[in-house]
This record gives C-alpha cells, sequence and structure tokens, in this order.
C-alpha cells in the first residue's frame, strides 16, 4: 500500500500500536505527525485517541492549525478519514465527560457516560465484544472487537450509524458519513478483526 497516510499524534493516542497494527494490515506510507501542513498532501487520515472527551479535544485544538487543515482535507477534499476510540467521539458536536466541551461537528450527537441500572453491567466497557452492521455501512463486518470506554456516542441522525454493540443497552459501535468513518472498538487491538478492517480501510475510495 503507497498511500500517504497520516497518524495524528496530538498526545492522545496509542499512536505505536495503531502504526504497527497500520503496518501489520499492509500500509507503508504511515507517519506519524503533528504538523498541520503535512496534512495537505497524505491519502488517508487516521484520528486515534485514549483518554478522556474534553482533553484529547483540547490537545487537537491546541495544534495551531491542526482542526483547520483536518478540515480542509477530509470535509473538502474527501480523503477518507478514520477516528479509533475517543478520535470517533471527537467527531460529536458535544462531550459531556468532566464538563461540557465542543467536538469537531462532523456527525451530530452527544458524547454522554453509559448508564446502566444492572450491577452485573460493569462500566467502563471493557474486552472484546460484538460489533453488528447497520445497512450497507462501508468497511465493516459483523464480528467480534475489543472495546474500553466509559462514554458512548449518542447520534443524532440514526442514519450516520454504521454499527451497535450491546453493554447492557444499545451502544454505538461505528459512525459513517461519505467520506468519514468512526470505530469505538479498538482495531489495534482486535487482532484478526481489527487488522482485516483496518486493510479494508487501506482500500476504501468512498
Amino acid at each position: 500500500m503507497t498511500d500517504k497516510i497520516a497518524l495524528i499524534d496530538y498526545g492522545a493516542g496509542n499512536l505505536h500500536s495503531v502504526h504497527n497494527a497500520l503496518k501489520a494490515a499492509g500500509a507503508t506510507g504511515v507517519s506519524i505527525t503533528s504538523d498541520p501542513d503535512a496534512i495537505a498532501g497524505v491519502d488517508r487520515i487516521v484520528l486515534p485517541g485514549v483518554g478522556a472527551f474534553g482533553a484529547c479535544c483540547d490537545a487537537l485544538m491546541a495544534i495551531d492549525g491542526m482542526v483547520d487543515a483536518l478540515e480542509q482535507r477530509v470535509r473538502h477534499g474527501g480523503v477518507p478519514f478514520l477516528g479509533i476510540c475517543v478520535g470517533m467521539q471527537l467527531l460529536a458536536d458535544i462531550g459531556v465527560e468532566h464538563g461540557t466541551h465542543h467536538g469537531l461537528g462532523w456527525i451530530g450527537g452527544t458524547v454522554e457516560a453509559i448508564e446502566t441500572v444492572s450491577p452485573d453491567i460493569k462500566i467502563p466497557h471493557m474486552g472484546w465484544n460484538d460489533v453488528q452492521v447497520r445497512g450497507d455501512a462501508p468497511l465493516l463486518e459483523n464480528g467480534e472487537a475489543y472495546y474500553l470506554h466509559g462514554y458512548h456516542f449518542d447520534v443524532t441522525d440514526k442514519a450516520d450509524i454504521a454499527a451497535t454493540t450491546r453493554h447492557g443497552e444499545t451502544l454505538v459501535a461505528a459512525v459513517a458519513r461519505n467520506n468519514i468513518l468512526g470505530v469505538q472498538f479498538h482495531p489495534e487491538k482486535s487482532q484478526r478483526y481489527g487488522l482485516e478492517f483496518l486493510a479494508r480501510f487501506l482500500e476504501w475510495r468512498p
């Protein structure tokens, strides 16, 4: 795979695990970058994320010009984009973890705490669980993937939901709109399922 792929470094992702998974899936042109100017020439963008919504959002927006560069390349340039875990949640309008924080607003919705009334349902949602594809969602297949999150994406337009999982309640496992795809699970920790998913992302021509 010779596409130039930007793996965005904003201090809030397990970059090396994602980088290694992309390489294992067939990518050869992956660069870890925090330089907005480098975004203009890439063919694909991956935004990882681990931690609290607000902290991740602040870290991303603290890089001068990064959000504008992503907007230009993804929303206007149409390059394939993948958000992973909090990187997916940042697509939302708002996150309410430790206060109210504005996200990128690319896919409408709010990131809220997972709630459960059953003591058998542990929070955070951690470990292997199903991925149930909805409709003709791009790249995704039914299977099992690895999750680790205490907050979930409550999506405004249900047509943007690409897959769900079940943990006490139905939770969004993936969102998709045009060239934008986000997954709540960690493909880099999801073994064969995750690598096969990343391989499809590397071939995706939305």
